[in-house]
């Protein structure tokens, strides 16, 4: 009698175990901008003036809800979801899961990424787009349409994406899908690796596409999330070699020319910057300032 109680009490222990480890369960952070969502051409969906930024809103927090419906059949419980386009205040809170925390406001410290640390097992980009230095692509710019032409990690030129895909690097994090259209997918697979791609348009110029639904969106966005996941472990972080060169290029001279006053920081030439920091957090913090930071900023 006594080895049966021994026996049951390891299989209950056992048993506890699986079970907080499946309440604890894995955790997924998600970056989600825009301008990659379907349907996406123009300001008109973009911006809070535009008449039909409302119903795109909801398309993006469908794009993101496909994700996490998929991850979370994949075994994940937890999800930290990065509103990251414009004021960075788009998902339509009481339309995602309840388990959902939601990183919303800006300026933030680390962007279109705060939130992400150590403890996430994987990430996800939904409605990313291209780069500035890409001719192709719908509403194609990194970081700042109006201020910058430019980014560079280590003189390679960037993506938000592979910036982003950098920074989760650091903290051990690898990404395993991006959305977007098929431009803003392939940048991200030629410089982070070989994630999954949900393509749900296909650029035919800087405000015009060839487009999926938002539903046929949702299911290729849900099948790449799953092909990721179940590949996660062949996955491995996007890492930058530290220190980090950072050069930025401006479309306007001035900036170039104030921000070489500071120390540390080289004029390149009459658009462009570089500065040396420590890591991509630091670099993250760097851009932050100087895409964000205005004498009058009140509060």
């Amino acid at each position: 009698m006594g080895s049966r109680i021994m026996t049951l009490l390891v299989a209950l222990t056992l048993l506890g175990a699986t079970g907080a480890e499946a309440k604890g369960g894995k955790r997924l952070f998600i970056s989600a901008d825009m301008e990659g969502v379907a349907g996406v051409v123009s300001g008109d969906q973009l911006s809070t003036t535009g008449f039909e930024y409302e119903s795109f809103r909801g398309f993006m927090t469908e794009e993101v809800n496909a994700a996490i419906a998929a991850a979370r059949e994949a075994g994940f419980s937890e999800f930290v979801v990065a509103d990251s386009h414009g004021t960075m205040q788009n998902l339509l809170l009481d339309k995602l899961p309840a388990d959902v925390q939601v990183v919303r406001g800006s300026p933030r410290p680390l962007g279109m990424m705060q939130g992400i640390d150590d403890s996430f097992d994987a990430a996800i980009f939904i409605g990313y787009h291209a780069s500035t230095t890409n001719p192709e692509g719908v509403r194609a710019h990194s970081f700042s349409s109006a201020t910058l032409a430019d980014v560079r990690l280590g003189g390679v030129s960037v993506t938000e994406g592979a910036w982003n895909a950098a920074l989760a690097g650091q903290f051990g994090v690898p990404v395993i899908a991006v959305s977007g259209d098929e431009s803003a997918v392939a940048e991200v697979k030629r410089l982070v690796g070989d994630v999954e791609g949900a393509v749900v348009k296909w650029p035919i110029g800087f405000h015009a596409a060839r487009t999926l639904t938002p539903e046929a969106s949702r299911s290729v966005i849900r099948a790449a999330v799953a092909r990721g996941l179940a590949r996660r472990s062949t996955l491995t972080p996007y890492r930058i070699t530290t220190p980090v060169s950072l050069e930025i290029r401006f479309k306007n001279y001035r900036p170039a020319e104030v921000l070489a006053w500071l120390p540390g920081v080289t004029r390149v030439d009459a658009h462009s910057i570089r500065v040396t920091v420590k890591d991509m957090v630091e670099a993250y913090h760097f851009l932050e300032v100087v895409t964000s930071y205005q004498p009058s900023l009140e509060p």
